[in-house]
């Protein structure tokens, strides 16, 4: 099968320097491999995401270089590139799931549910099962009368291990170290977990690449592309970027977003920032993307975060 890696940006603001540097590892992993690349939208949360970020997104990955072969704005292969128009296969597969009896209805609060959205390092998890699970046909219709379910997908005691292209060996037990995790939330959106792993699995995406505080996330969904009968891909999870305070890289304060590189930096000086952080070419280095491709092996990567270095004068452009 030929390699095919992805993007998979989340229309809720503009990119930040973390996004770009997943991309970049992530493009330079499906192109070192002899691999295409897919561009997806991940706007599943309609109340934040938007359209014009996701144009946006296309256009910063290209300023940076970074093409794609096939999905948003190129078009071919099994779109629609938007998650927001794939709701059909979603329920699809989340029928499969109820009939084979691995999902069942949940009536805790927000506060006691994971969120639907990509789960990040240090939030509270909702691990093993939620008491929801050990109700009775009647007592579910009994809550059922009152408001709608969240439905979650009840998760055997099982390890499931895999080798990571950046973290090396890796083993979580699903009960354990991942638990209970929603698949549809009361308001009928589909749960990200499940979206990613019917896109990745339908599109054909056999290399996913991106932030490590989503390592977990991938032993949810290989047992997910095992209960749905899909081939799971490899995965990488490479190193967070951290602010000078500790703070990952963030969308909502503004952390070295696209807009204030583009504004200050050409583009081979971004690829050569990434590519520094990365081990990938000494400081100070201007290129692109594909100058990098020699250098790039996956197993010499850092695996743990990564402090941002100055680059001139970006400390004080730092909210």
């Amino acid at each position: 099968m030929a390699e095919k890696g992805r993007f998979a940006p989340s229309p809720s603001g503009r990119m930040h320097l973390g996004n770009l540097f997943s991309c970049l590892l992530a493009w330079l992993d499906a192109r070192a491999a002899g691999g295409t690349v897919l561009l997806r939208i991940e706007d599943l949360d309609r109340g934040r995401c938007r359209e014009e970020h996701a144009r946006q997104a296309a256009e910063d990955l290209r300023w940076l270089g970074l093409d794609w072969d096939e999905g948003y704005e190129a078009g071919g292969g099994e779109g629609p590139y938007l998650q927001s128009r794939r709701t059909e296969l979603y329920e699809a597969a989340f029928q499969r799931l109820r009939e084979a009896g691995l999902v069942y209805p949940c009536w805790c609060s927000r506060s006691q549910r994971l969120a639907a959205s990509a789960p990040h390092l240090g939030e509270h998890r909702d691990k093993g099962a939620c008491p929801c699970r050990a109700f009775t046909e009647e007592e579910r219709g009994l809550h059922a009368s009152q408001r709608p379910p969240a439905w979650k997908a009840a998760v055997p005691h099982r390890s499931v291990a895999f080798t990571d292209l950046f973290q090396g060996p890796q083993s979580f037990d699903l009960a354990e170290d991942c638990g209970d995790f929603v698949v549809r939330r009361s308001d009928g959106i589909f749960g990200y977990q499940l979206a990613v792993t019917v896109d990745d699995a339908l599109m054909g995406v056999t290399r996913v690449v991106r932030g490590r505080d989503l390592l977990d996330s991938a032993a949810r969904q290989i047992w997910l592309m095992e209960s749905l009968g899909f081939p799971p891909p490899r995965y990488g999870h490479v190193p967070l970027l951290l602010s000078a305070d500790g703070r990952r890289l963030s969308k909502r304060d503004r952390d070295l977003d696209v807009g204030l590189l583009r504004a200050e930096k050409r583009p081979e000086e971004v690829v050569g920032w990434l590519g520094t952080m990365a081990g990938l070419c000494p400081p100070g280095t201007a290129c692109t993307a594909s100058e990098l491709l020699p250098a790039f092996r996956t197993h010499e990567l850092p695996r743990t975060d990564i402090y941002v270095p100055r680059m001139g004068g970006y400390e004080e452009m730092m909210p």
